[in-house]
């Protein structure tokens, strides 16, 4: 049985089945929007609709996508990884990395799971190809209550943006290496 599928905008879909199954065809789909798509993601939403107590979202972002840092205050989130690699870096109020958070799927023997219950910013940076993974957070989702990190530029400015993620890219070796940690890819 296949997900009925509802389009919200050119990267987010929701699931409009009473029981929501997800799997193979969904992850591929998703894959595909993704690639297609302005800010290199998509996701297709479980939850009924933005007011719901519970979000859970399957969510695919490719290498080259930038995810402006952020945090959430009064929100946790986890996130599940399906297929592919991550950095989730952590940071304190002026930019500075606080913790590199390295995920994997099930196969490549990193952990693949990570929750979040305080009020960080964070991003993403997806190692290689298209990540997918599981996200929950608790609603309901009201945009303006993302606080956006000041210390970086906003996803409109691509230059920009590209810059900053090369910059954090370096800083996250650096943070690596001072921690002792061998350097992966």
């Amino acid at each position: 049985m296949t997900a009925k599928l509802r389009s919200i905008n050119d990267e987010v879909f929701a699931a409009d089945d009473r029981i929501v199954r997800l799997g193979a065809a969904q992850v591929a789909f998703l894959c595909e929007h993704a690639a297609a798509s302005p800010r290199r993601r998509a996701r297709i939403c479980a939850h009924r609709g933005n007011d719901d107590s519970l979000h859970e979202m399957l969510i695919a972002v490719c290498a080259d996508s930038y995810i402006r840092p952020h945090k959430h205050p009064n929100k946790i989130e986890s996130f599940h990884i399906i297929s592919g690699s991550v950095d989730v870096v952590l940071l304190d109020e002026a930019g500075e990395i606080v913790e590199v958070i390295e995920l994997g799927d099930l196969a490549s023997g990193k952990p693949f799971y990570y929750r979040l219950a305080d009020s960080l910013f964070h991003t993403l940076l997806i190692r290689n190809g298209v990540l997918v993974m599981h996200e929950v957070t608790n609603g309901p989702f009201v945009a303006n209550e993302t606080v956006l990190a000041p210390f970086a530029p906003p996803e409109g400015r691509l230059d920009d943006a590209l810059d900053y993620l090369t910059g954090l890219k370096r800083a996250v070796a650096r943070h690596r290496y001072s921690l002792g940690e061998p350097h992966t890819s």
